[in-house]
């Protein structure tokens, strides 16, 4: 029997892994390790209605307008009415988040555009590494699944299914540079997101979106990628990695100011806690008009001991880099977080391409609209991870031939790259992330996007080249395009959407999703006819 088959080893892709196992055969590909995903760096929690305060028409509410106009509403149904089996599921597996010392509830905790506390934690700000721990451990002990890292996806195997063209399977490369065919039933995209397009990121080095241009290649849709989201408290200190602050910090309390010590965003509805791309772009706009490389966020009216024992890895990397939360004002901005935009799935993780899926941060099914609220990330991972398996476990096994001979070779070798041409990608790379980061960040503009456009379509689409730096090329460079592309045929700002030239929102819109087809064309349409198939 031919296995399923997952690319991606974070939250979407174990839970998938662990529900397919209890079918058939399973093998999850992991980039670059299990480690190196972005569900282990996820600091503030996971959003789930919980609570006899909360309901889940609450939880739909706050995310419908974050959302803005944009979210599809069945999907966050979806969403906010599975998310708490899912967590329930973790809990029962050995989750530990984190409890109230007297009732030993589950603490809640509050973050922006939440109307309820209902933020679950775990070692106060490590949620995504204990619910990590949890399904690597259970991965790692089931019989039927087997990982294999490192493992890079190269493309996805195409052919006959019955009655239908579908996909058979996928090309992998091993950490010597060997490709592999593997067939399979059904195969699950959840690769993560695109973060490293930008020069400032809080991703992982392997979030090069990876799925959604494989999955453009072999045929899928791709939806929203005009849709970045920047997190507003990135630590901006020269020297320092994008360290990324949690908006819990601000649900307990947590100030912004500028240089003079003002709260900038007093004037703002929800202050602090408003949604994730207000706060960003007040931040990009008090910067742009002060000059200066950072705001700041100042916990000095909190105590050491409360800060130390709720955020104990964001004191300590701050500690490391000479700063004291109870003392020192720590300098932000926003970097690139999360990608609302992907490959076009409906609430099943299905594409239009037979047999390819994808859940995650590289897919896209409306949930999350034109800008994600906070902390519903790795609910959607558990949620729509596992809805992906139910589905997949469907799948007929498809009778597959030998490999086609241009399938299977030594990959490591076969063309030589020269040092000089290594750093030479190298800095087209940072040229490209520098050129992302000034034409499709927090605030955009027609003329500036076109000129950035231009720049990228007269640079070659695809090298051949073995070195890391060559396969993020050949990821990011077309990416960089599609999002360009989309964000100018998209003349209104919503969302983490801002363009200057079109500085309002077009109600025309709502509902109207900017989708890439296999030609590349892009055009506004519902979501409905892909969905009709989704109970």
């Amino acid at each position: 029997m031919f296995p399923f088959v997952i690319a991606g080893g974070g939250i979407a892709g174990l839970r998938a892994a662990l529900e397919l196992a209890e079918h058939a055969p399973v093998i999850v590909l992991a980039k670059s390790g299990l480690e190196d995903s972005a569900t282990r760096q996820a600091q503030g929690g996971i959003a789930v209605a919980w609570g006899d305060d909360d309901t889940l028409e609450l939880h739909e509410q706050d995310t419908l307008a974050a959302g803005a106009g944009l979210c599809d509403p069945g999907a966050v149904r979806v969403l906010v009415s599975e998310g708490p089996a899912r967590v329930r599921e973790l809990v029962a597996w050995g989750a530990q988040f984190d409890r109230q010392p007297l009732t030993h509830s589950l603490a809640r905790g509050r973050e922006a555009a939440h109307s309820r506390a209902r933020i679950l934690h775990a070692q106060g700000d490590a949620t995504g590494r204990e619910i990590a721990r949890v399904l690597e451990t259970r991965a790692r002990a089931h019989a039927n699944i087997r990982i294999l890292a490192p493992a890079g996806l190269t493309r996805i195997w195409l052919g006959p299914r019955p009655q239908q063209w579908g996909c058979l399977g996928i090309i992998w490369r091993d950490g010597a540079g060997r490709e592999h065919a593997q067939p399979a039933r059904a195969v699950l995209l959840a690769t993560g997101g695109l973060g490293q397009l930008f020069a400032a990121t809080t991703n992982p080095a392997m979030a090069t979106g990876d799925g959604p241009v494989l999955a453009h290649a072999a045929g899928a849709a791709l939806a929203d990628l005009e849709f970045v989201q920047f997190h507003p408290t990135v630590l901006a200190l020269p020297g320092a990695p994008p360290f990324l602050l949690s908006e819990a910090l601000r649900g307990e309390g947590a100030q912004l100011v500028n240089r003079a010590g003002q709260r900038f965003l007093e004037g703002i509805p929800g202050g602090e806690l408003a949604a994730r791309d207000v706060v960003a772009r007040a931040i990009a706009q008090e910067l742009a008009c002060s000059g200066e490389a950072a705001v700041y966020l100042d916990l000095t009216h909190l105590s050491r001991t409360f800060l130390a024992r709720r955020f104990p890895a964001i004191y300590a990397a701050c500690q490391g880099w000479g700063l004291a939360l109870e003392r020192d004002r720590i300098p932000v901005r926003p970097a690139a977080h999360y990608a609302m935009g992907g490959i076009r799935t409906d609430w099943n993780g299905q594409t239009n391409v037979v047999g390819l899926y994808a859940a995650g941060e590289a897919a896209c099914s409306g949930v999350h609209g034109a800008n994600r609220l906070a902390s519903n990330s790795l609910l959607e991972g558990l949620v729509f991870g596992y809805r992906s398996a139910r589905a997949m476990a469907r799948c007929e096994p498809i009778p597959v031939a030998a490999a086609p001979p241009d399938v299977l070779h030594a990959a490591a070798g076969r063309h030589e790259t020269a040092e000089w041409q290594v750093q030479h990608l190298q800095y087209q790379l940072a040229l490209l992330r520098t050129r992302m980061a000034q034409a499709a960040s927090v605030l955009r503009d027609g003329a500036m996007m076109r000129q950035t456009l231009e720049w990228i379509q007269s640079q070659p689409r695809h090298v051949i080249a073995p070195a890391a730096a060559g396969r993020e090329w050949n990821s990011l460079r077309p990416l960089a395009e599609w999002v360009l592309r989309a964000a100018l045929h998209r003349c209104e700002s919503r969302g983490a959407h801002w363009r200057a030239d079109c500085p309002h929102l077009d109600t025309q819109l709502n509902q109207r999703h900017t989708v890439m087809d296999a030609q590349g064309e892009i055009q506004f349409e519902s979501f409905q006819p892909l969905l009709s198939a989704s109970a």
